[in-house]
Protein backbone atom coordinates (compact mmCIF):
# COMPACT_ATOMS: atom_id res chain seq x y z
CA UNK A 1 0.00 0.00 0.00
CA UNK A 2 1.63 3.81 -0.99
CA UNK A 3 2.33 5.55 2.01
CA UNK A 4 -0.15 8.16 1.11
CA UNK A 5 -3.27 5.70 1.27
CA UNK A 6 -1.90 4.22 4.16
CA UNK A 7 -1.50 7.92 5.91
CA UNK A 8 -5.53 8.81 5.17
CA UNK A 9 -6.38 5.64 6.48
CA UNK A 10 -4.93 5.95 9.27
CA UNK A 11 -5.56 9.50 10.19
CA UNK A 12 -9.19 9.33 9.15
CA UNK A 13 -10.41 5.70 9.89
CA UNK A 14 -13.12 5.78 7.12
CA UNK A 15 -15.84 3.02 8.34
CA UNK A 16 -15.48 -0.40 5.70
CA UNK A 17 -15.84 -1.20 3.45
CA UNK A 18 -14.11 1.63 1.66
CA UNK A 19 -12.65 2.47 -1.73
CA UNK A 20 -9.85 5.31 -1.28
CA UNK A 21 -8.00 6.18 -4.58
CA UNK A 22 -4.81 8.14 -5.04
CA UNK A 23 -5.31 10.84 -8.00
CA UNK A 24 -1.72 10.91 -8.21
CA UNK A 25 -1.11 8.03 -9.12
CA UNK A 26 -4.11 8.00 -11.63
CA UNK A 27 -2.16 11.19 -13.36
CA UNK A 28 0.87 8.72 -13.37
CA UNK A 29 -0.57 6.01 -14.88
CA UNK A 30 -2.44 8.24 -17.79
CA UNK A 31 1.36 9.80 -18.72
CA UNK A 32 2.89 6.73 -18.63
CA UNK A 33 1.07 4.94 -21.44
CA UNK A 34 1.16 8.42 -23.06
CA UNK A 35 4.96 8.45 -23.27
CA UNK A 36 5.58 4.77 -23.55
CA UNK A 37 2.92 4.44 -26.58
CA UNK A 38 3.15 8.19 -28.15
CA UNK A 39 1.46 7.17 -31.29
CA UNK A 40 -1.44 6.76 -29.65
CA UNK A 41 -4.62 8.74 -27.94
CA UNK A 42 -5.74 7.59 -24.89
CA UNK A 43 -9.25 7.42 -24.46
CA UNK A 44 -9.78 6.01 -20.78
CA UNK A 45 -12.50 3.06 -20.32
CA UNK A 46 -14.89 4.95 -17.76
CA UNK A 47 -16.56 1.63 -17.19
CA UNK A 48 -13.28 1.12 -15.56
CA UNK A 49 -14.21 3.83 -12.58
CA UNK A 50 -16.24 6.71 -13.48
CA UNK A 51 -16.19 9.03 -10.25
CA UNK A 52 -15.94 12.56 -11.33
CA UNK A 53 -12.58 13.45 -9.37
CA UNK A 54 -11.44 10.66 -12.16
CA UNK A 55 -12.51 12.47 -15.09
CA UNK A 56 -11.96 15.99 -13.70
CA UNK A 57 -7.92 14.99 -13.29
CA UNK A 58 -7.91 13.52 -16.97
CA UNK A 59 -9.96 16.21 -18.40
CA UNK A 60 -7.33 18.50 -17.45
CA UNK A 61 -4.37 16.44 -19.05
CA UNK A 62 -6.54 16.49 -22.08
CA UNK A 63 -7.71 12.73 -22.49
CA UNK A 64 -10.43 11.23 -24.22
CA UNK A 65 -12.68 9.08 -23.59
CA UNK A 66 -14.54 5.52 -24.11
CA UNK A 67 -18.47 5.75 -22.60
CA UNK A 68 -20.86 2.67 -22.51
CA UNK A 69 -23.89 4.75 -22.27
CA UNK A 70 -25.42 7.84 -22.48
CA UNK A 71 -25.09 8.71 -18.96
CA UNK A 72 -21.49 7.77 -19.46
CA UNK A 73 -21.10 10.43 -21.66
CA UNK A 74 -22.79 13.20 -20.01
CA UNK A 75 -20.52 12.36 -17.02
CA UNK A 76 -17.74 13.13 -19.15
CA UNK A 77 -19.19 16.42 -20.58
CA UNK A 78 -20.29 17.44 -17.00
CA UNK A 79 -16.53 17.21 -16.14
CA UNK A 80 -15.61 19.17 -19.15
CA UNK A 81 -14.74 16.54 -21.84
CA UNK A 82 -15.46 17.93 -25.54
CA UNK A 83 -17.89 15.85 -27.37
CA UNK A 84 -15.32 15.58 -29.62
CA UNK A 85 -12.75 13.59 -27.24
CA UNK A 86 -15.69 11.04 -26.75
CA UNK A 87 -16.33 8.01 -28.31
CA UNK A 88 -19.44 5.83 -27.67
CA UNK A 89 -17.78 2.28 -27.43
CA UNK A 90 -20.53 0.30 -26.11
CA UNK A 91 -21.97 -2.15 -29.63
CA UNK A 92 -25.39 -2.24 -27.99
CA UNK A 93 -26.97 1.38 -27.79
CA UNK A 94 -30.39 2.49 -26.82
CA UNK A 95 -32.40 4.47 -29.51
CA UNK A 96 -32.88 7.27 -27.20
CA UNK A 97 -28.93 7.35 -26.17
CA UNK A 98 -27.97 7.62 -29.80
CA UNK A 99 -30.04 10.23 -30.43
CA UNK A 100 -28.69 12.16 -27.14
CA UNK A 101 -25.65 12.21 -27.81
CA UNK A 102 -25.74 12.99 -31.61
CA UNK A 103 -27.42 15.93 -29.64
CA UNK A 104 -24.47 16.94 -27.83
CA UNK A 105 -22.40 16.36 -30.74
CA UNK A 106 -20.61 13.13 -29.90
CA UNK A 107 -18.84 11.79 -33.28
CA UNK A 108 -17.93 8.54 -33.18
CA UNK A 109 -19.59 5.24 -32.86
CA UNK A 110 -18.84 1.69 -32.64
CA UNK A 111 -21.24 -1.48 -33.79
CA UNK A 112 -20.85 -5.01 -34.97
CA UNK A 113 -24.49 -5.87 -36.60
CA UNK A 114 -26.34 -4.55 -39.48
CA UNK A 115 -29.46 -3.24 -37.06
CA UNK A 116 -26.78 -1.33 -34.76
CA UNK A 117 -25.59 0.76 -37.85
CA UNK A 118 -28.91 1.40 -38.93
CA UNK A 119 -29.80 2.86 -35.85
CA UNK A 120 -26.38 4.77 -35.95
CA UNK A 121 -27.56 6.22 -39.16
CA UNK A 122 -31.03 6.83 -38.62
CA UNK A 123 -30.58 8.73 -35.40
CA UNK A 124 -26.88 10.33 -35.99
CA UNK A 125 -26.72 10.76 -39.59
CA UNK A 126 -23.24 11.62 -41.04
CA UNK A 127 -21.63 9.60 -37.65
CA UNK A 128 -17.74 8.58 -37.60
CA UNK A 129 -18.53 4.59 -37.13
CA UNK A 130 -15.63 2.22 -36.29
CA UNK A 131 -16.93 -1.90 -36.46
CA UNK A 132 -15.85 -3.74 -33.76
CA UNK A 133 -14.26 -7.37 -34.77
CA UNK A 134 -13.70 -10.42 -33.00
CA UNK A 135 -10.21 -11.38 -31.96
CA UNK A 136 -8.71 -14.24 -29.61
CA UNK A 137 -8.87 -13.30 -26.12
CA UNK A 138 -5.94 -16.19 -25.18
CA UNK A 139 -3.76 -15.00 -22.06
CA UNK A 140 -6.94 -12.56 -20.73
CA UNK A 141 -7.78 -13.33 -16.97
CA UNK A 142 -11.46 -11.58 -18.16
CA UNK A 143 -11.84 -12.86 -21.59
CA UNK A 144 -14.47 -10.44 -23.57
CA UNK A 145 -14.33 -12.39 -26.59
CA UNK A 146 -18.17 -14.14 -26.65
CA UNK A 147 -20.35 -11.20 -26.21
CA UNK A 148 -19.03 -8.56 -28.87
CA UNK A 149 -17.38 -8.31 -32.41
CA UNK A 150 -18.30 -10.03 -35.93
CA UNK A 151 -15.90 -11.55 -38.58
CA UNK A 152 -13.53 -9.58 -40.61
CA UNK A 153 -15.59 -10.19 -43.78
CA UNK A 154 -18.74 -9.85 -42.20
CA UNK A 155 -17.22 -6.44 -41.12
CA UNK A 156 -15.83 -5.51 -44.75
CA UNK A 157 -19.72 -5.58 -46.03
CA UNK A 158 -20.95 -3.43 -42.56
CA UNK A 159 -18.50 -0.98 -43.33
CA UNK A 160 -19.18 -0.73 -47.07
CA UNK A 161 -23.14 -0.72 -45.94
CA UNK A 162 -21.77 2.05 -43.00
CA UNK A 163 -21.14 4.88 -46.04
CA UNK A 164 -24.32 3.66 -48.36
CA UNK A 165 -26.19 4.60 -45.32
CA UNK A 166 -24.48 8.00 -45.03
CA UNK A 167 -22.18 7.41 -42.59
CA UNK A 168 -18.57 7.64 -42.55
CA UNK A 169 -16.45 4.51 -42.05
CA UNK A 170 -13.90 5.53 -40.10
CA UNK A 171 -12.41 2.40 -38.77
CA UNK A 172 -11.84 -0.64 -36.83
CA UNK A 173 -11.78 -1.63 -33.36
CA UNK A 174 -10.81 -4.47 -31.38
CA UNK A 175 -10.43 -6.05 -27.60
CA UNK A 176 -7.82 -8.44 -26.75
CA UNK A 177 -9.35 -9.36 -23.19
CA UNK A 178 -8.85 -7.73 -19.65
CA UNK A 179 -5.90 -8.21 -18.12
CA UNK A 180 -4.53 -9.37 -20.91
CA UNK A 181 -0.47 -10.88 -19.87
CA UNK A 182 0.26 -12.14 -23.49
CA UNK A 183 1.50 -8.78 -25.69
CA UNK A 184 1.36 -11.15 -28.82
CA UNK A 185 -2.49 -10.72 -28.45
CA UNK A 186 -2.23 -7.45 -30.14
CA UNK A 187 -0.09 -8.25 -32.93
CA UNK A 188 -2.46 -11.07 -33.95
CA UNK A 189 -5.66 -8.90 -33.80
CA UNK A 190 -3.72 -5.85 -35.88
CA UNK A 191 -3.00 -8.15 -38.17
CA UNK A 192 -7.10 -8.80 -38.56
CA UNK A 193 -7.75 -5.27 -38.84
CA UNK A 194 -5.08 -4.95 -41.58
CA UNK A 195 -7.15 -7.15 -43.86
CA UNK A 196 -10.44 -5.12 -43.49
CA UNK A 197 -8.25 -2.05 -44.63
CA UNK A 198 -7.02 -3.76 -47.74
CA UNK A 199 -10.33 -5.14 -48.42
CA UNK A 200 -11.95 -1.83 -47.98
CA UNK A 201 -9.19 0.16 -49.88
CA UNK A 202 -9.88 -2.04 -52.94
CA UNK A 203 -13.52 -0.89 -53.29
CA UNK A 204 -11.85 2.87 -52.61
CA UNK A 205 -13.18 3.13 -48.89
CA UNK A 206 -10.16 4.56 -47.07
CA UNK A 207 -10.19 3.62 -43.06
CA UNK A 208 -8.47 6.48 -41.13
CA UNK A 209 -8.46 4.43 -37.48
CA UNK A 210 -7.90 0.99 -35.68
CA UNK A 211 -9.00 1.62 -32.25
CA UNK A 212 -6.82 -1.14 -30.10
CA UNK A 213 -9.00 -1.58 -26.82
CA UNK A 214 -7.81 -1.79 -24.00
CA UNK A 215 -6.61 -5.01 -22.02
CA UNK A 216 -3.32 -3.96 -20.40
CA UNK A 217 -2.57 -5.33 -16.72
CA UNK A 218 -1.36 -4.24 -13.87
CA UNK A 219 0.14 -6.19 -10.82
CA UNK A 220 -1.81 -8.15 -8.55
CA UNK A 221 0.03 -11.20 -7.08
CA UNK A 222 1.37 -12.36 -10.24
CA UNK A 223 4.15 -11.24 -12.45
CA UNK A 224 2.99 -9.63 -15.78
CA UNK A 225 4.99 -8.52 -18.89
CA UNK A 226 6.12 -4.76 -18.89
CA UNK A 227 4.14 -1.87 -20.64
CA UNK A 228 7.19 -1.54 -23.20
CA UNK A 229 7.16 -5.24 -24.20
CA UNK A 230 3.54 -4.55 -25.40
CA UNK A 231 4.43 -1.47 -26.58
CA UNK A 232 7.14 -3.20 -29.29
CA UNK A 233 4.93 -5.95 -29.99
CA UNK A 234 2.34 -3.65 -31.73
CA UNK A 235 4.59 -0.49 -32.74
CA UNK A 236 6.20 -4.36 -35.04
CA UNK A 237 3.01 -5.05 -36.26
CA UNK A 238 1.75 -2.00 -37.32
CA UNK A 239 4.85 -1.22 -38.94
CA UNK A 240 5.06 -4.60 -40.92
CA UNK A 241 1.15 -4.26 -42.08
CA UNK A 242 1.21 -0.54 -42.38
CA UNK A 243 4.99 0.08 -43.10
CA UNK A 244 5.50 3.77 -42.05
CA UNK A 245 1.99 5.25 -42.81
CA UNK A 246 -0.38 3.69 -40.44
CA UNK A 247 -3.81 5.11 -39.52
CA UNK A 248 -4.74 6.98 -36.31
CA UNK A 249 -3.96 4.73 -33.33
CA UNK A 250 -6.60 4.91 -30.12
CA UNK A 251 -6.25 3.05 -27.10
CA UNK A 252 -8.84 2.53 -24.24
CA UNK A 253 -7.31 1.76 -20.91
CA UNK A 254 -9.37 1.79 -18.22
CA UNK A 255 -8.01 -0.67 -15.34
CA UNK A 256 -4.12 -0.15 -16.74
CA UNK A 257 -4.96 3.86 -15.59
CA UNK A 258 -6.93 3.26 -12.07
CA UNK A 259 -6.39 0.00 -10.83
CA UNK A 260 -3.43 0.30 -9.17
CA UNK A 261 -4.26 3.86 -7.66
CA UNK A 262 -6.74 1.91 -5.28
CA UNK A 263 -7.03 0.24 -2.27
CA UNK A 264 -9.89 -1.42 -0.64
CA UNK A 265 -9.88 -1.08 3.21
CA UNK A 266 -12.41 -4.04 4.89
CA UNK A 267 -13.07 -5.70 8.17
CA UNK A 268 -13.55 -9.23 8.99
CA UNK A 269 -15.96 -10.38 10.19
CA UNK A 270 -15.09 -14.00 11.10
CA UNK A 271 -12.41 -15.86 11.26
CA UNK A 272 -13.03 -19.63 11.86
CA UNK A 273 -12.46 -23.07 10.90
CA UNK A 274 -15.94 -24.12 11.55
CA UNK A 275 -15.59 -27.21 13.67
CA UNK A 276 -13.24 -28.67 11.41
CA UNK A 277 -9.95 -29.17 13.33
CA UNK A 278 -7.63 -30.08 9.83
CA UNK A 279 -9.53 -27.08 8.18
CA UNK A 280 -9.60 -24.97 6.10
CA UNK A 281 -9.74 -21.62 7.84
CA UNK A 282 -12.73 -19.32 6.77
CA UNK A 283 -12.17 -15.65 6.62
CA UNK A 284 -14.89 -13.45 6.11
CA UNK A 285 -14.99 -10.15 5.36
CA UNK A 286 -17.50 -6.95 4.68
CA UNK A 287 -16.98 -6.32 0.79
CA UNK A 288 -17.85 -9.42 -1.15
CA UNK A 289 -18.71 -10.56 -5.08
CA UNK A 290 -21.95 -8.42 -4.28
CA UNK A 291 -20.05 -5.40 -2.71
CA UNK A 292 -18.00 -4.34 -5.62
CA UNK A 293 -15.59 -7.67 -5.81
CA UNK A 294 -17.51 -9.17 -8.87
CA UNK A 295 -14.27 -10.11 -10.71
CA UNK A 296 -13.25 -12.55 -8.44
CA UNK A 297 -16.36 -14.38 -10.14
CA UNK A 298 -14.00 -17.76 -11.45
CA UNK A 299 -11.26 -16.26 -8.89
CA UNK A 300 -10.03 -14.39 -12.26
CA UNK A 301 -8.49 -11.27 -10.74
CA UNK A 302 -6.74 -12.31 -7.69
CA UNK A 303 -5.82 -9.03 -5.60
CA UNK A 304 -2.97 -9.14 -2.88
CA UNK A 305 -4.20 -8.73 0.47
CA UNK A 306 -1.90 -6.97 3.18
CA UNK A 307 -2.48 -7.20 7.06
CA UNK A 308 -1.52 -5.54 9.76
CA UNK A 309 0.20 -9.28 11.08
CA UNK A 310 1.66 -9.55 7.94
CA UNK A 311 5.21 -11.24 8.60
CA UNK A 312 3.40 -13.84 11.39
CA UNK A 313 2.69 -17.59 11.06
CA UNK A 314 -0.19 -18.32 8.48
CA UNK A 315 -2.29 -20.68 7.42
CA UNK A 316 -4.63 -21.33 4.28
CA UNK A 317 -7.77 -20.14 4.39
CA UNK A 318 -11.30 -19.51 2.40
CA UNK A 319 -12.08 -15.87 1.59
CA UNK A 320 -16.11 -15.22 1.85
CA UNK A 321 -18.41 -11.76 1.54
CA UNK A 322 -20.52 -11.55 4.58
CA UNK A 323 -23.93 -12.09 2.31
CA UNK A 324 -26.38 -14.77 2.39
CA UNK A 325 -25.89 -16.34 -0.92
CA UNK A 326 -23.97 -19.22 -1.24
CA UNK A 327 -22.13 -17.82 -4.12
CA UNK A 328 -20.49 -14.90 -1.61
CA UNK A 329 -16.76 -16.68 -1.72
CA UNK A 330 -14.44 -15.06 -3.06
CA UNK A 331 -11.16 -17.37 -3.09
CA UNK A 332 -11.17 -21.01 -2.58
CA UNK A 333 -8.36 -22.36 -5.05
CA UNK A 334 -6.08 -19.74 -5.87
CA UNK A 335 -3.70 -20.69 -2.40
CA UNK A 336 -4.18 -17.87 0.08
CA UNK A 337 -2.81 -17.71 3.31
CA UNK A 338 -3.85 -15.39 6.15
CA UNK A 339 -1.54 -14.38 9.50
CA UNK A 340 -3.27 -17.03 12.57
CA UNK A 341 -3.47 -13.96 14.60
CA UNK A 342 -6.22 -12.25 12.12
CA UNK A 343 -9.61 -12.33 14.25
CA UNK A 344 -13.36 -10.46 13.89
CA UNK A 345 -12.97 -6.56 13.74
CA UNK A 346 -9.32 -6.47 11.85
CA UNK A 347 -8.86 -4.24 9.29
CA UNK A 348 -7.14 -5.65 6.28
CA UNK A 349 -6.53 -3.99 2.80
CA UNK A 350 -7.00 -5.65 -0.77
CA UNK A 351 -4.86 -3.81 -3.40
CA UNK A 352 -5.19 -2.64 -6.52
CA UNK A 353 -9.17 -2.49 -6.00
CA UNK A 354 -9.34 1.03 -7.86
CA UNK A 355 -11.17 -0.29 -11.21
CA UNK A 356 -13.99 -2.16 -11.57
CA UNK A 357 -15.15 -2.27 -8.07
CA UNK A 358 -17.08 0.47 -7.40
CA UNK A 359 -19.64 0.39 -9.89
CA UNK A 360 -19.91 -3.25 -9.47
CA UNK A 361 -21.09 -2.87 -6.12
CA UNK A 362 -24.79 -3.74 -5.53
CA UNK A 363 -27.13 -0.91 -3.38
CA UNK A 364 -28.73 -2.77 -1.06
CA UNK A 365 -28.27 -6.49 -1.46
CA UNK A 366 -29.12 -7.93 2.49
CA UNK A 367 -29.41 -4.66 3.48
CA UNK A 368 -25.95 -3.56 2.85
CA UNK A 369 -24.52 -0.19 1.64
CA UNK A 370 -22.68 0.66 -1.49
CA UNK A 371 -19.06 1.14 -0.72
CA UNK A 372 -17.75 4.48 0.75
CA UNK A 373 -15.29 6.24 -2.05
CA UNK A 374 -12.75 8.45 -1.01
CA UNK A 375 -10.41 10.80 -3.94
CA UNK A 376 -7.70 12.14 -2.55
Amino acid sequence: MNSKISQYLTKHQPSTPCLIVDLDIVDHNYQQLSQTLPFADIYYAIKANPALPILKRLVAMNAFFDAASWEEVQLCLDAGAPPSHISFGNTVKKVSAIQAASQANVEMYVFDSIEEMQKIAKHAPGAKVYCRLTVDNLGADWPLSGKFGTTTEHAIELLLEAQKSGLNPYGVSFHVGSQQTDPKAYSLAIEKAALVFRALAEQNIHLQMINLGGGFPIHYREDIPKLNEFETEIQKSLHHHFNNNFPRIILEPGRAIVGNAGVISTEVILSSKRGKENGPRWVYLDIGRFGGLAETEGEAIRYQITTEYDGSDTDPVILAGPSCDGVDVLYQKSNYQLPLQLSAGDRVALLSTGAYVSTYCSTSFNGFPPLEEHYI
